[in-house]
């Protein structure tokens, strides 16, 4: 059987942890930020989690990670 392509947009953007979930940088952090309040910034500071629903979609995505 042949390789599986990995998609290179999902590649970029999302990467796995050691348990299996897939974890992402939040946006919203890359200019205008003296209009957002502190408190939203302390927010968007963390790591994001992809829901269990959406983990599905992404493994498809990214088959070797």
């Amino acid at each position: 059987m042949p390789k599986l392509k990995s998609h290179s947009g999902a590649k970029k953007r999302f990467s796995s942890t050691g348990t299996g979930k897939f974890s992402y940088r939040k946006n919203g952090r890359g200019h205008l930020l003296t209009g957002k309040s502190r408190s939203r910034l302390r927010r968007l500071r963390k790591t994001g989690y992809v829901p269990e629903t959406l983990a599905g979609d992404l493994k498809k995505l990214l088959p070797y990670s």
